[in-house]
C-alpha cells in the first residue's frame, strides 16, 4: 500500500481497545471482536459481548465479503479535505460475520451502486500508522 503525500481528512485515533484492529489494517487483514463464550460477531469494538455479556473477547480475522445494505450520496462538504470528492458515497455494509460496518464503497461509479451488491475490503493506506477498511464490489 503507497502511503500518500498528505492526507487531509479527519483521522481515526486508535485506542487501547482498537489499536488491534488498526494494526491488522496496515497487514490488509480485517478483524473483529469475537466472544470466545457464545462466538457472536462484535463490531463496532466492545468491551463486553453484546450477547452474553461476557469478556473473553479475541480479536478474529474475518472474510472481508459481504452486501452493500444501503448507502448515500453526499453532496455537501462538511469538510474541507472531502471538497474535491463529491459527490461520494457512504455504505452500511453487512459483513458475512452478521454485523454491519460503515465505510465507503470504491471501484465503482456512485450511479452504479446497488443495495445487495456482493463487496469485499480493500485498504486504503492513509498514513505509515494507518489505513482504511474500504469495500469493492466482487468481480464477476
Amino acid at each position: 500500500m503507497e502511503i500518500p503525500v498528505a492526507y487531509d481528512k479527519p483521522v481515526p485515533r486508535p485506542d487501547e481497545w482498537s489499536q488491534p484492529f488498526f494494526d491488522a489494517t496496515l497487514r490488509q487483514e480485517l478483524l473483529l471482536q469475537r466472544c470466545a463464550g457464545c462466538g457472536t460477531w462484535m463490531w463496532p469494538v466492545r468491551v463486553r459481548c453484546i450477547e452474553c455479556f461476557g469478556d473473553d473477547l479475541h480479536w478474529t480475522a474475518a472474510r472481508g465479503t459481504g452486501t452493500i445494505y444501503s448507502f448515500a450520496l453526499v453532496h455537501q462538504v462538511f469538510h474541507p479535505g472531502f471538497a474535491d470528492e463529491v459527490p461520494y458515497n457512504v455504505a452500511m455494509i453487512d459483513l458475512d460475520e452478521g454485523v454491519r460496518c460503515v465505510a465507503s464503497v470504491v471501484g465503482v461509479a456512485n450511479d452504479a451502486l446497488r443495495i445487495g451488491t456482493p463487496v469485499t475490503v480493500t485498504f486504503e493506506r492513509i498514513s505509515a500508522e494507518l489505513a482504511l477498511p474500504r469495500f469493492r464490489p466482487v468481480d464477476g
